[in-house]
């Protein structure tokens, strides 16, 4: 994994990696669908999103431990690691949704830099069904300002948009096969188009963080330790679900939700000028 971090550290991505079966990928994507489209997930999330997947789906909790995830992020933050965060993207055939540029740690409230988010693709992931774009190189700048715009099409939570001007030519699509997995830094420059295709794009984002990080805007904050130690205790830990969408699943989300959304939301006024 040496390649992943000299490249992650230069670039600040690193893809594709090859983490499931495009079948298993497949019948993981069919699977997640199916508990979001359950009545009660549609409280758990920010703007139609599936957030924190991995704690009220076993095969989201399993994936967030698998092998090849849990070595490649080892090899950019150390033995250490917590997942702090996972959502299942969805878009739908020929829907409008899309993510505009932006730099994850703008609004996570925590206090470095040391995270690596991978995405990992539930079917197939192309320029027409909206794939994600990177700019290489931009996670070593000083972060971009970025304005809140509350587009309703905008599947970020604030419609946050990096306030500068990027040249398509300076990107790079991130194409993926059912199965492949990209990883990017958290202040990387990334957005996403809409689905132009007649199938579903899916996939999910595992959100890897070193113990040591903490949440420097909300009261508390949760992970789940998936390889060695926590030898600071920063963040409160979440046990993997019993069952999907177990009652006490769903409670420690509620928890989660809302203690997160105390840092992304904090001090945000709305379109309408009202405090969020």
């Amino acid at each position: 994994m040496t390649d992943v971090a000299e490249r992650f550290t230069t670039d600040g991505y690193c893809f594709p990696l090859e983490v499931l079966a495009p079948d298993a990928a497949l019948a993981l994507g069919d699977e997640l669908l199916r508990i979001h489209a359950d009545e009660r997930v549609s409280t758990l999330g920010n703007k139609g999103q599936f957030n924190y997947t991995h704690v009220v789906s076993r095969a989201a909790a399993d994936l967030i431990r698998h092998p090849t995830l849990l070595d490649a992020a080892e090899s950019i933050l150390g033995p250490d690691l917590l997942v702090w965060g996972s959502t299942l993207f969805t878009k739908a055939p020929h829907s409008e949704s899309y993510v505009s540029w932006h730099q994850d740690l703008q609004y996570w409230g925590l206090d470095s830099d040391a995270e690596v988010a991978a995405w990992i693709a539930l079917g197939p992931v192309t320029e027409a069904s909206g794939c994600m774009r990177f700019v290489p190189g931009s996670h070593l700048g000083d972060p971009v300002a970025h304005i809140d715009t509350f587009d309703a099409d905008n599947a970020l939570t604030r419609g946050q948009e990096a306030d500068v001007v990027i040249d398509p030519d300076d990107t790079v699509l991130v194409e993926l096969e059912p199965g492949q997995a990209s990883l990017h830094h958290g202040r990387l420059l990334h957005a996403s188009g809409p689905n132009r295709t007649d199938g579903w794009r899916l996939g999910l984002t595992v959100n890897y963080i070193a113990p040591h990080m903490r949440q420097a805007v909300a009261a508390t904050d949760f992970a789940v330790l998936v390889r060695g130690e926590d030898r600071f205790g920063h963040f409160e830990h979440v046990p993997a679900p019993e069952a999907d969408l177990s009652d006490e699943s769903l409670a420690w989300h509620r928890r989660i939700l809302k203690a997160q959304n105390d840092a992304m939301y904090e001090g945000v006024e709305d379109a309408e000028g009202k405090v969020v």
